[in-house]
């Protein structure tokens, strides 16, 4: 059921590709923005992982639907920051730790504060939205505008969706625990990638 679904789908998603949702080019058109943008969360395991902590936490806290907004906003203004050129260090660091925090969070089992999740969404957007800007960076206007669509989509659906799917399953009390382990889980395997390199 749940389980099965949420691990699918965190499974499914390959961190060698990542960052390289055009083979590593930039996006020259609309289209290739478009699909790009549609990919690189996709793709990319920490970041599909949070987009369904987001999720579980949504649905499972009974939170507004419109709160995944807040982190997609976020991760746009993120995308928009490193565009501009604004350095922000250790930038893959913090993506892993919100991961990590999330999956946390989620594992903990008990209701934490909107305010709680709004800041985690905001903060958690910021740099998610700032690796995003990685894969962008330099392109035209048009294929940078559809990027942004398509991220701004493809993390609205993902992450709306799996609020919905958690409200309306009957899911026990021990699915969202189990699914929040997964994702810190993830979370800590991504930072552990960090200083290990790849053999």
């Amino acid at each position: 059921g749940f389980i099965g679904a949420l691990a699918a789908a965190i499974f499914m998603a390959d961190p060698a590709f990542a960052h390289h949702v055009m083979g590593g080019r930039l996006p020259a058109t609309f289209g290739e923005g478009l699909l790009s943008g549609l990919g690189h969360p996709v793709i990319g395991i920490d970041h599909l992982a949070f987009l369904v902590a987001v999720g579980v936490a949504v649905g499972v806290a009974g939170l507004n639907l419109l709160m995944p907004a807040v982190f997609v906003a976020a991760s746009a203004v993120g995308v928009a920051l490193h565009v501009k050129g604004v350095n922000l260090p250790g930038a893959e660091l913090m993506v892993a730790a919100s991961v990590i925090l999330a999956g946390a969070l989620v594992a903990r089992g008990a209701a934490s504060s909107s305010a709680l999740w709004g800041t985690l969404f905001v903060a958690g957007g910021l740099v998610h939205g700032y690796a995003f800007g990685e894969s962008i960076f330099g392109a035209e206007t048009s294929p940078l505008a559809a990027y942004l669509i398509g991220l701004v989509v493809i993390q609205s659906v993902l992450a709306i969706g799996v609020a919905a799917v958690a409200r309306r399953s009957n899911v026990t009390a021990i699915a969202p625990r189990l699914a929040g382990a997964a994702i810190a889980g993830i979370g800590l395997a991504v930072l552990v990638q960090q200083f290990v390199p790849a053999g």
